[in-house]
């Protein structure tokens, strides 16, 4: 009989001993410009993330320009004094960066990524962009152009029309959040580039802006690079523009965007609720996640794993605009889609689960869960410098305390299970609900009104 060899196996590697983890502290700084600055040493991030923050809001857009801030943007990154928008596109792939930006309430943001090795290049390539962008007319006609072939796509994707329905309904027509943040045909037609460069000299200045550098500045002068290049971008002084409050109404109803035909109806359920200075923040962030979080979540267990009506259900809660005083708001959400003939039973038992919620509250169980899934893969959440750069720059924009992503942390892990239950509960009140259905008006009306969940109205799709 032969006999059999014999491995010798390694013994398996255990776990190391727990190391405290806490959201990483910025420096904060001022250069010569006015320019303010938050750096953040993050050793072994070869790949340097760099946010710059303008206070450039979409409510101070120019009337029947919505739209402009988006192609300023945009713009920024198509040629300077000194390259042309090939040439600029040809220095970022030299230096192995990508550049950013976008448009949103707060302002403007650009987002540079850049190898630590080749900063100086990176961070002289958006300094240009910033200082002396080309706003040549044939760039802007073409971005003006591929905005205009956007539309009619957002138009037809569910969501986006869901969402566009939604601030409509939410906000008085006058809002600027009543409005698409990107502009709509009409206004984005009348952008030309001298609206762009007018709202870039309005708005656009070191003194109102900010920028974040994280990434491993091991042996790298920062001061120095920041100087030679963000340093060298001039404006006049200005004070930070006033923010207005963000008023909304969530009078219960719904409505429904008409598409005959449709197999599916995209469910966007939906007010206006505090920010993160209310103190009820934490609370409100652990209870959503209970409600609508993940596939363990109250709606998914009803909706998705007991009833099948969905892939899945989502709540959330987005901060659209903040203020130092407090005066901001987000929103309160709760998202999916549905079959068409089930649309009906689904709503039904999602209000179910709300008033099921509100009636018996959250387990202790649901709690710590979702505790763990916050908090516990919170250092994997900012493995990369971009995901902390991105987060200290919603600090900024959001009036918010340095130190205010760690201090959620430990408030989220105290918060109790009585808490978040009230939290979640008052912010999702079952007779204060905007709904927004996009489906097959034919079909889903009248099980919807016999739900008596607000009147019903019905909309064309566009």
């Amino acid at each position: 009989m032969t006999e059999l060899a014999t491995m010798d196996f390694h013994p398996q590697p255990q776990a190391g001993e727990a190391k405290p983890w806490a959201f990483p502290a910025p420096e904060r700084g001022t250069l010569g410009n006015g320019l303010t600055v938050l750096r953040c040493h993050r050793p072994g991030q070869q790949v340097v993330a760099v946010e710059v923050l303008l206070d450039a809001p979409l409510d101070a857009e120019p009337a029947g320009l919505d739209g402009v801030a988006t192609i300023m943007a945009r713009a920024f990154s198509e040629g300077t004094d000194k390259h042309s928008a090939e040439d600029f596109a040809a220095e970022l792939e030299r230096a192995g960066a990508t550049l950013d930006a976008h448009a949103d309430h707060p302002g403007v943001r650009l987002s540079l990524e850049v190898p630590a090795s080749r900063l100086a290049k990176g961070l002289g390539l958006i300094a240009d962009a910033l200082r002396a962008p080309a706003f040549a007319d044939s760039e802007v006609e073409r971005l003006v152009r591929n905005r205009l072939d956007e539309i009619p796509h957002e138009l037809a994707n569910p969501s986006r029309r869901a969402a566009k329905e939604l601030s409509k309904e939410l906000f008085p027509a006058g809002s600027r959040m009543s409005r698409p943040r990107q502009g709509t045909e009409e206004t984005v037609a009348a952008i030309d580039s001298a609206a762009v460069r007018a709202f870039y000299e309005r708005h656009v200045r070191p003194a109102t802006a900010t920028a974040v550098v994280v990434g491993d500045l091991t042996g790298i002068d920062l001061d120095a690079l920041l100087s030679d290049t963000l340093g060298a971008w001039t404006g006049s002084a200005a004070e930070p523009r006033p923010v207005p409050p963000v008023t909304a109404d969530d009078t219960g109803r719904v409505v429904i965007v008409d598409r005959p035909g449709a197999v599916q109806t995209q469910l966007l359920i939906g007010r206006i609720g505090p920010d993160r200075h209310d103190r009820v923040w934490p609370a409100q962030v652990l209870g959503t996640y209970c409600l609508g979080g993940t596939l363990t979540s109250r709606l998914d267990r009803v909706l998705r794993e007991e009833k099948g009506y969905t892939y899945g259900v989502r709540a959330f809660g987005q901060v659209l605009r903040s203020a130092p005083d407090g005066t901001g708001a987000a929103m309160l959400a709760i998202t999916g889609s549905v079959d068409t003939p089930n649309t009906g039973p689904a709503l039904q038992d999602l209000w179910t689960v709300l008033r099921t919620l509100a009636a018996g509250g959250l387990t202790d169980a649901e709690r710590d869960v979702a505790v763990q899934n916050l908090v516990g893969v919170a250092p994997l959440k900012y493995e990369t410098a971009a995901a902390v750069a991105s987060t200290l720059a919603d600090q900024v924009e959001q009036h918010l305390p340095d130190d205010y992503q760690a201090t959620l942390y430990r408030q989220l892990a105290a918060t109790g299970t009585v808490e978040a239950t009230a939290a979640v509960v008052s912010a999702f009140p079952v007779d204060r609900l905007v709904t927004v259905l996009v489906g097959d008006a034919a079909q889903i009306k009248g099980p919807v009104e016999a739900l008596g969940i607000g009147e019903v109205s019905v909309v064309a799709a566009e």
